[in-house]
């Protein structure tokens, strides 16, 4: 490509006219820049141009034949016509062509080859229409994706969405000539393939071959709203079509985290909000149905266990039950549990509401049951809880460790952007027990044995420390305790270490150079780290593996622990855990109080740490927690050893509980309280990468269901506090006077694009990577934590002799209350299931598919089994989103005693069959 001295751009001449286009832009992109139509069907941004349709020919001036506008790029004074006759009959003739295999029938509103067909006058084909076309069949084995291939045009974006954005490699382009099909794994319906559902292929096909099932692709919406994703911590933009109140369907949009795509759950796990299920008028229980521990009801007959109240009756008997504890038994005797699903004006509210309503600090989230030993660690290491660096950060990296994490299932987006670095080079390093879809792509896959991270951590450090391979020039600048640290690591050779970890000597060796040598290294962890008794000693290992090697501070380096829920990030950031006002300043610290006590006008605030999650559910069931507030959580699934959980539940005296459906955790209720769901509200939301995002209100909540800022709000004002928010914009405003992070972020500015936090000053741009000078604590420097090995709570003997692991699936997010009851994602996946090793299912005489009951020392379930590599000998895995099969009646409720998280991915347990 040829450009001048002094710039990247290049002038030529198209249609006439002097343009310029940019370096690496072709023609048509340059074109497109300009304002110029030219036709096209196989390009799409974001996909490889591939040239191979042939709708955008241009002449250019001097040469014999014409080119693919696509896939050309402009040198410095040529001309090119796409508008001369040649040119144009050219794109005409292709478009006439594939019309004459389209069927009559169409299958999108979108249709492209129609809308340049319509452009260019393309008259009706000349041409007869291969008989063999005519013959396709639909393929509507899919619940999410109808296949058309008779609308085919084989312009391969489908392939090239699923092969290089999606990395899945499902979709193939089989045969030659004539005979060339579209292919789903070895020629295999689309339900019966290996395909995601993430419908990629749906958002990039131009002529309705793939489409949403059910035809909704062919309805006119009433309007498009654009929002945010209401499922992991990605952070995915997208936009609602909706009709008639309802959503249609759903498209990604081009956010900082996700760049148009989606996953299976953000594109097609909507319609819960639609189920007929949703509670739409507020319920108090009725005085003939006693609580009892025994989780037995159909949360489609509320009627059997609660009667109708207006909104004015509930929320007086709901304040008033808090009322009445605390003139009895004093603040300290109720608690609340917030959400991570709802949005951070929510979550700073009922934050704020249990400060100077309940006042007391007994408020937490699900945090504390995935990333609180994260948090701890950093905070403690270097002063905050935020992740250093993006997600799609890793496309900058040379190599990135994968640890404790799957986020193929948990983080899809983020794991293409993972998919996407590996394609072009990047070196994964695979840690984990289990195996994933992840392995396939991995340079190094480290399967170490269960609960031993520390050993494996820590002899990964001896090698970095032994072998000269430390930063000294970072140590020395940025951090401290190096000294103690180093001598801790003498004992934690690889030798001594490796039978520990079940990781060679070779393996440890390579790893450790490998991850220490790199330009740039990066570091993710899940919930495989966290949610164990020695959670907070993984984190500290990393944070120290990061450090010594001074892999923080740079574009694709740093540390990044993989947040679950949608706003599991805000709702930290806003005070929802009960250790720290919003913004993590502790509640001991006297300025952090007075600032508090004058913006929130009180007299007093609790200078004490209030109970955490688990914490709750002990003194609840010891009689001393007498009345709570759950709002959007479901700890009758979601807590470990549910079944003290659930009989702790049933001890209160007062239970209010504000959700969208009859859970599991609003059967054991006195008051209900419906509330709007994520697409029916507007909001901000802070993802993984520490972006904050606005989510819109798309369609009206149904019946005489409430957003959740208002419910609180009502509540407040029954405890007497003067409140008189009017939208979430008031409650923002307020947030960035409590929030230095925030302070310069402006609701208005919001409303137009998504900012990266810190941002304390209006104009600041954000920054998307932090700890490039230093860290937020007192020292501005990194303290370095020595961690020893410590144990599982509870280990494999002779009575119980395997492992089990629990986590998330895919199709199901968190306790399954909102995907259970979307169409196509129950369709997908509508049962429990046990995923067990085949070594292991060959001793126990049983198939796959049969039913496998698993025992415990707190319960027993049975599910059907599921034969898979991904489970190393001697252990299980099973989702935690069932509530017939709730994998929590099973787990450890044993704390980390830094984090208070309990250890739900580790304990002993007995398999037999069904």
């Amino acid at each position: 490509m040829n450009t001048s001295k002094d710039t990247n751009t290049i002038a030529f001449e198209l249609n006439g006219t002097t343009i310029t286009a940019d370096k690496d832009e072709t023609i048509l992109t340059a074109a497109q820049r300009h304002g110029i139509e030219i036709p096209h069907l196989c390009y799409a941004d974001g996909l490889e141009a591939v040239g191979n349709c042939r709708a955008c020919m241009v002449e250019i001036d001097g040469e014999r034949v014409l080119a693919p506008s696509c896939c050309r790029y402009p040198s410095k004074d040529m001309k090119v016509s796409s508008t001369n006759e040649r040119a144009v009959n050219a794109q005409k003739m292709v478009l006439e062509l594939l019309n004459s295999d389209m069927p009559d029938q169409q299958y999108s509103r979108k249709n492209e080859l129609k809308m340049w067909s319509e452009k260019l006058n393309v008259q009706p084909a000349r041409f007869e229409a291969r008989s063999e076309k005519s013959k396709v069949k639909a393929d509507v084995s899919h619940p999410a994706i109808a296949v058309n291939l008779d609308a085919c045009i084989h312009c391969t974006r489908c392939l090239r969405a699923c092969r290089d954005v999606q990395v899945n490699d499902v979709i193939g382009l089989a045969k030659r000539g004539a005979d060339t099909q579209i292919t789903f794994d070895i020629d295999d319906g689309m339900g019966k393939s290996t395909c995601v559902g993430c419908g990629e292929c749906v958002q990039a096909c131009p002529t309705g071959a793939l489409m949403p099932a059910n035809g909704v692709g062919l309805i006119e919406p009433d309007k498009k709203v654009d929002s945010v994703c209401p499922y992991c911590g990605v952070g995915c933009l997208l936009t609602y079509n909706v009709k008639d109140n309802k959503i249609l369907y759903v498209e990604g949009r081009n956010g900082p985290a996700n760049k148009g795509r989606l996953c299976v759950k953000g594109r097609y796990g909507f319609d819960y909000i639609h189920n007929p299920e949703r509670l739409t008028t507020p319920l108090i229980r009725r005085s003939d149905v006693p609580k009892t521990a025994k989780l037995d009801f159909d949360p489609s007959k509320p009627l059997d266990i609660f009667r109708p109240a207006t909104w004015d009756e509930a929320l007086d008997f709901a304040a008033d039950g808090l009322k009445k504890i605390m003139a009895k038994s004093g603040y300290k005797a109720l608690a609340g549990l917030g959400s991570a699903k709802g949005s951070c004006e929510e979550a700073y509210l009922f934050q704020k509401l249990v400060r100077t309503g309940f006042n007391s600090n007994n408020v937490d989230h699900c945090t504390r049951l995935c990333h609180a030993s994260s948090v701890v660690a950093l905070l403690e290491g270097i002063g905050s809880g935020a992740v250093s660096n993006p997600m799609a950060d890793v496309q900058k990296s040379d190599v990135i460790i994968i640890i404790g994490a799957n986020p193929t299932v948990n983080h899809p987006v983020g794991a293409t952007w993972m998919k996407n670095a590996i394609k072009k080079g990047t070196q994964l390093i695979l840690m984990d027990p289990r195996g994933s879809e992840l392995k396939r792509h991995a340079t190094q896959h480290v399967q170490f044995k269960p609960s031993s991270d520390v050993a494996l951590l820590n002899a990964m450090m001896n090698v970095i420390v032994t072998e000269g391979l430390a930063d000294q020039a970072y140590i020395t600048q940025h951090t401290e305790n190096y000294e103690k640290l180093s001598e801790h690591l003498i004992a934690y050779t690889p030798e001594k270490m490796s039978p520990i970890c079940g990781v060679s000597v070779e393996q440890i060796r390579e790893v450790a150079r490998l991850y220490a040598t790199a330009n740039n290294s990066m570091i993710l962890w899940g919930m495989g780290i966290s949610q164990h008794v020695h959670g907070t000693d993984n984190a500290r290992c990393l944070i120290s593996l990061c450090m010594i090697t001074g892999q923080i501070g740079r574009d694709g380096t740093g540390l990044h622990p993989l947040r679950g829920q949608n706003n599991v990030q805000g709702a930290s950031d806003v005070g929802l855990i009960p250790m720290v006002f919003p913004d993590y300043q502790p509640v001991t610290n006297p300025e952090n109080l007075e600032r508090f006590k004058q913006l929130w006008e009180v007299d007093s605030l609790d200078n004490e740490p209030g109970l955490t999650t688990v914490e709750m559910m002990n003194e609840a069931y010891k009689g001393n927690i007498k009345g709570m507030y759950v709002e959007g959580e479901n700890p009758a699934m979601s807590d470990p050893d549910v079944s003290h959980a659930r009989a702790a539940m049933a001890k209160l005296e007062h239970f209010i509980v504000q959700d969208l459906f009859l859970t599991e955790t609003a059967f054991f209720a006195d008051v209900v309280l419906p509330a709007a769901a994520n697409p029916e509200k507007t909001g901000t939301y802070i993802n993984s990468d520490r972006t904050v995002q606005m989510g819109r209100q798309a369609v009206s909540p149904p019946g005489d269901s409430k957003q959740d800022w208002w419910i609180i709000q009502e509540i407040a004002k029954r405890l007497g506090l003067d409140w008189n928010y009017q939208e979430p914009k008031d409650i923002f405003n307020e947030m960035r006077l409590a929030m230095n992070s925030i302070a310069g972020i402006t609701w208005e500015r919001l409303e137009a694009e998504s900012v990266t936090y810190p941002c304390e000053n209006e104009g600041d741009a954000g920054e998307p990577v932090i700890f490039k000078n230093g860290y937020p604590n007192s020292t501005g420097k990194a303290l370095l934590v020595p961690a020893d090995i410590v144990p599982p709570d509870e280990q494999p003997d002779e009575e119980y002799p395997f492992v089990l692991i629990t986590g998330r699936q895919l199709e199901h997010w968190h306790t399954g209350s909102m995907t259970r009851r979307a169409t196509v994602l129950d369709a997908l996946e509508p049962e429990p299931w046990i995923s067990i090793n085949m070594r292991d299912a060959l001793k126990l005489g049983i198939a796959e598919g049969e039913q496998l009951r698993l025992t415990t020392r707190r319960g027993e379930i049975k599910a059907m089994i599921k034969i898979s590599d991904d489970s190393p000998v001697g252990t299980v895995f099973m989702p935690f989103c069932y509530y017939e099969a709730a994998a929590n009646e099973l787990t450890n409720a044993a704390l980390d005693p830094a984090a208070k998280i309990a250890e739900v991915k580790y304990c002993a347990v007995r398999l037999s069959v069904a």
